[in-house]
């Protein structure tokens, strides 16, 4: 019986330094979602194809109110902006969260330029896809001058 009280005893104080190396308590931290309020980064994937160039770009944006989502295009930058809405969570004791809400913005960097106007977005199961035209010729053949 000693034994087991004092394995409470060092869970507690274990306890007690996670509430002071988290700054609030850490039992109230666990009880909640984690992340709740800080948001999350979607995953993207980004390549270019076609005929006439163009980079994809897909986001992974299951859950979210495509209402809440705005794409902005600028030189070699995609912007995605949303927020994915919270999950009530009263009443409910947590063993695993993993799907991240709130806010987000993504910066995708592209590897050329873009035609903005040309931009095309769709959604379908849980993945957004922007099409973005690139500007110019992509690549270009460089002859080598000989004497």
């Amino acid at each position: 019986m000693a034994r087991q009280r004092d394995l409470l005893v060092n869970f507690e104080r274990m306890w007690r330094e996670m509430d002071e190396l988290l700054g609030e308590p850490f039992g109230e931290q666990w009880m909640r979602a984690p992340r709740a309020q800080s948001g999350f980064s979607p995953r993207v994937d980004v390549y270019y194809c076609g005929e006439e160039p163009r980079a994809v770009v897909k986001a992974e944006l299951a859950g979210v109110d495509m209402n809440s989502v705005s794409l902005e295009v600028s030189g070699r930058e995609l912007v995605i902006t949303g927020e994915r809405a919270l999950q009530e969570t009263e009443g409910r004791v947590y063993q695993q969260v993993e799907i991240e809400a709130g806010p987000f913005r993504r910066v995708v960097e592209l590897g050329a330029e873009v035609v903005a106007e040309r931009a095309r977005a769709s959604y379908e199961d849980g993945i957004l896809r922007v099409e973005l035209p690139l500007a110019g010729q992509v690549t270009r053949h460089v002859p080598i001058e000989t004497d």
